[in-house]
């Protein structure tokens, strides 16, 4: 859907054709075991360039982040013109879209919905006045005092037309009228609790901000030698050839307009507190962080996992392809069982809005992942996988392999029970959901259907990546979380669009 300067939250609607559905357990079901996370973030500041080309390549490389919807905002100085739409990002923009947004500064974004429907109202960049022009955010995180902030700028007389937490923070700074934008935007950031990643986008200026904790990922690159560029990851500047400069710090503001770029620490820097999943599932094997890369972390992953959990015997070590692999290589190294396939990923399965009933979402895994019967026939198989959340798909998968052939099934999994629900922007909040905070290990064993089942520890995944478990975020596995969360926070994603009298 096009846009324009005159087009604001509350006046859009979509139009995809999809149902505005409203009934929570309806929307974005999917059957797959392990989180899911959370959004993409992409800007750059390039006179000169092809903006919004530069962008899409940068989102297409965080589409592993986000696969709901995509949008891309650009300016030209003067103007801004936009377009997002449900979809992939390859699916959402093709020549004809990418050739009508001209301009030097550009901010994009692929979404998981993590806080409000996966409807187009919420796609983003989302946008809003700002004095005579236009500030828009693409935002990656979950606020924990959306409810609070939204109601007492409606109280106000601010409107809303989203019902996701990223509108509250354009809005916030949007109301701060007396202030420069970047004094507005810090004094945003001293309101707002919870987890951010935000690239801001006005006529003339790119702002990247990171909440004082750090939990969601965020970069600063530089392309050519002259233009600026921030990413969710470091492989989004890759692929658009910008050489990574340093990860954003935690409170940290960059401010990139015609003068450059200039650094400001917003608000004070609580901790480090990445959100450790990056390193075991979320981020893509060739971004690094922390100064480390991926996907030698998780090979030493799979390295320590096999220590922990040895299975002598085993004829073959074998992933659940793609995130695990590292991990299965690395168990093969430390352990000198063969690595080998023992199943294929069908890779050109989309993300549907086609709610299925329970024998299609079964007939969606094995379409999925299709078990090879020759390698796995009279095997025992070692299968390393990144987590287990649910609980669900990692049976359906456990009896494939045994239905395959397969004499035994060891499962293996690089990441700690998940136990505990995420508020800063994985949607796994309902604890009820994790299957590890209502059984033990053997209890999870016999409902999979695995011969034996390993999770590597804390310790362990720390050890792996070199660095104190104290500079991450692990509340979803040992319960300490790093930004204290109100008694009254609801786990539901759908909060701002439930009726009053159902909060």
């Amino acid at each position: 859907m096009w846009y324009t300067n005159a087009c604001m939250f509350n006046e859009e609607t979509p139009s995809s054709g999809l149902p505005l559905d409203t009934d929570p357990d309806r929307r974005d079901r999917d059957d797959d075991d392990s989180p899911r996370e959370e959004c993409g973030v992409f800007g750059v500041f390039a006179p000169g360039e092809d903006v919004a080309r530069l962008t899409y390549f940068g989102l297409f490389s965080l589409q592993h982040r986000g696969q709901e919807s995509a949008g891309i905002m650009v300016s030209d100085g003067e103007r801004i013109k936009w377009y997002k739409e449900m979809g992939l990002v390859t699916q959402v923009f093709d020549e004809r879209t990418l050739s009508q947004l001209h301009g030097h500064i550009a901010i994009g974004h692929t979404r998981y919905s993590t806080t409000g429907s996966s409807i187009l109202r919420n796609a983003q960049p989302l946008h809003c006045a700002w004095g005579d022009g236009t500030i828009a955010v693409a935002h990656n995180g979950n606020l924990i005092n959306t409810e609070e902030l939204r109601a007492e700028m409606e109280a106000q007389g601010v409107p809303f037309g989203t019902t996701n937490d990223s509108e509250v923070i354009a809005r916030m700074v949007a109301t701060q009228q007396d202030k420069s934008l970047e004094d507005a935007v810090a004094h945003t950031m001293t309101r707002l609790r919870g987890a951010y990643s935000v690239a801001l986008l006005t006529e003339d200026a790119l702002i990247g901000i990171r909440d004082p904790y750090g939990v969601r990922p965020l970069c600063l690159g530089l392309l050519d030698n002259k233009h600026y560029v921030l990413a969710s990851e470091t492989c989004a500047l890759e692929t658009i050839g910008a050489v990574y400069i340093r990860e954003v710090e935690p409170g940290e503001m960059i401010i990139i307009d015609k003068n450059g770029m200039r650094e400001r620490q917003a608000v004070p820097r609580e901790k480090h507190a990445t959100c450790l999943f990056e390193f075991i599932y979320f981020a893509r094997p060739d971004s690094s962080m922390y100064g480390r890369g991926l996907h030698d972390c998780r090979r030493r992953m799979g390295q320590e996992l096999s220590r922990e959990h040895p299975v002598p015997g085993a004829h073959m070590v074998m992933p659940i392809p793609d995130a695990a692999t590292p991990a299965a290589i690395g168990f093969a190294e430390a352990s000198g069982i063969p690595y080998g396939e023992g199943v294929v990923k069908n890779r050109y399965i989309q993300r549907t809005f086609i709610q299925p009933d329970q024998r299609m979402r079964e007939a969606g895994v094995r379409m999925k992942l299709m078990p090879i019967k020759e390698a796995l026939a009279g095997k025992r198989v070692v299968m390393v996988d990144d987590s287990i959340v649910r609980g669900t798909t990692t049976g359906q998968v456990v009896k494939r392999l045994f239905d395959a052939g397969a004499a035994e099934v060891h499962v293996r999994i690089t990441a700690p029970p998940v136990q505990y629900p995420c508020f800063y922007g994985i949607d796994m909040a309902n604890q009820d959901d994790l299957v590890a905070a209502n059984h033990t290990v053997e209890q999870i064993r016999e409902m999979i259907g695995a011969t034996s089942l390993g999770y590597l520890s804390l310790g362990g995944v720390c050890k792996a990546i070199g660095i104190h478990k104290d500079k991450f975020c692990r509340a979803c596995f040992d319960g300490k979380y790093p930004i204290e969360i109100p008694p009254h926070v609801r786990v539901s994603k759908f909060a701002l669009e439930m009726p009053v009298n159902a909060k």
